[in-house]
């Protein structure tokens, strides 16, 4: 099981390891030393500080040094504190156990799987009992193109039928257009609904593959609204994608979405 802490701290580190090598790159454009400050009667002065024996007055109409080396020292705290952070991320990446309670089960051999009554499924497990649960998807009327995926059920759109792929090629566990009661008692079918394995939490994903069309567009922030008021908040619980006649679906940002909040 990949346990989400594991993944919240993975993300966090590689977050920090971003920022560190951003704000370096920054760092290099910006002029040497650190501004300081000093309060008098007659006014605020700015230096900029070297060293002890290296520091000169900044004219009050050279304020883009100013701003500029303020700027650097700012960045350069952040690095410090990315710095500790990282530090006490990997202090607890080494101390927290490698199998943690919900892996114990599959760590044991096929006999005792037998036996045991494991107090917690495993991921195979939970998977197996959601997508067994039976459920009645939206009818397709005749009059729409057929389109299957890899899992040999019809979608709507080329679209759907590659976001079905991509999800089952990802290891995803999804229903299509499984419904869902909002507000008072309205029945929506989400294009697709997901069983994010990390935390075994529900979430929703809605293609709109017609924002090109008044109408619809339309359809879809009413529905957004139904999806809020029920606590289902964008986000969190619910993701989208968007498609016109002029700019189809990039898979790209696909992958992303699936990679950063699917798993």
């Amino acid at each position: 099981m990949e346990y989400s802490l594991y993944r919240q701290i993975d993300l966090r580190l590689k977050r920090l390891d971003e920022m560190t090598i951003k704000i370096n790159e920054k760092i290099k454009t910006l002029p040497e030393g650190k501004v300081m400050i000093l309060k008098r009667k007659s006014g605020v002065y700015y230096y900029n500080y070297i060293n002890a024996s290296n520091y000169k007055y900044i004219r009050k109409g050279d304020c883009k040094t100013a701003e500029a080396l303020i700027q650097k020292n700012y960045l350069e705290d952040v690095l410090k504190s990315i710095k500790c952070e990282s530090k006490a991320i990997k202090k607890i990446q080494d101390l927290y156990p490698k199998i943690v309670a919900e892996d114990v089960y599959g760590q044991l051999s096929e006999e005792r799987k037998e036996i045991v009554k494991p107090i917690v499924l495993t991921d195979e497990q939970y998977i197996r009992r959601w997508q067994e649960m039976k459920y009645t998807p939206k009818p397709i009327s005749k009059d729409v193109p057929v389109f299957i995926t890899m899992r040999g059920e019809r979608v709507r759109s080329k679209s759907e039928m590659i976001i079905a792929d991509r999800l089952l090629a990802n290891g995803i566990p999804y229903k299509y257009e499984c419904p869902l009661m909002v507000g008072d008692n309205e029945i929506i079918h989400p294009d697709f609904t997901i069983l994010r394995i990390s935390d075994r939490k529900i979430i929703y994903y809605e293609h709109c593959g017609r924002m090109d069309d008044p109408g619809y567009a339309e359809d879809m922030v009413e529905r957004s609204v139904k999806y809020s008021l029920s606590g289902i908040l964008q986000g969190d619980r619910l993701f989208y994608t968007f498609e016109t006649s002029a700019t189809p679906l990039d898979v790209r940002v696909l992958d992303e979405m699936i990679r950063r909040n699917f798993k």
